[in-house]
């Protein structure tokens, strides 16, 4: 039975080291997401996204819940957020000193106030936590996952060739 513990113990640790299973479970921090909205906010596909909401939800770290024909995740409990912020401690105190240790990693999660809007997926999320960052025509956009900012990036580029296209004027004949 003692060997079972910590079976269990690095069974847990096995489904979440993935980096893109962390990412959803930052994203499933503090709100329930559909897999369309996951998907789009982290730009996988489908079945590779599928995969990993298989491992999660396998080890008991996303609960489901069906409403109509959509599936919408969360996490399983509350304490996988406190387990997540203090590894974050942790490697805080690991890299302290070190000159290539992001800024991000420095920052304390209840440091990461105030909220922005991801404007692809809409979610709130802290300028200091975004996945991605973009400075566009005097702006700064923030991102909760590389998705959302291809998403965005895509809407960039279709407008400006749109832009760029001569106007077409009807009734007149061209020569």
């Amino acid at each position: 039975m003692y060997q079972k513990v910590f079976q269990l113990h690095a069974n847990l640790y096995k489904a979440l080291a993935n980096p893109k299973r962390v990412e959803i479970v930052h994203l499933l921090r503090h709100q329930e997401l559909s897999v369309s909205q996951i998907q789009k906010m982290l730009g996988l596909k489908q079945a590779n996204l599928s995969q990993h909401l298989s491992v999660l939800r396998e080890h008991g770290i996303v609960d489901t819940r069906r409403r109509g024909t959509g599936v919408f995740y969360r996490l399983a409990h509350p304490n996988l957020i406190k387990a997540s912020d203090s590894i974050r401690e942790m490697l805080i105190d690991k890299h302290r000193g070190e000159a290539t240790l992001t800024h991000e990693l420095r920052l304390r999660m209840k440091d990461f106030i105030p909220l922005v809007v991801d404007p692809v997926c809409r979610m709130r999320i802290s300028p200091r936590t975004a996945a991605a960052i973009l400075k566009f025509r005097g702006k700064t956009y923030y991102f909760c996952a590389a998705g959302c900012k291809n998403q965005f990036l895509k809407r960039i580029r279709r407008s400006v060739v749109r832009l760029s296209r001569p106007p077409v004027r009807k009734g007149i004949a061209h020569l």
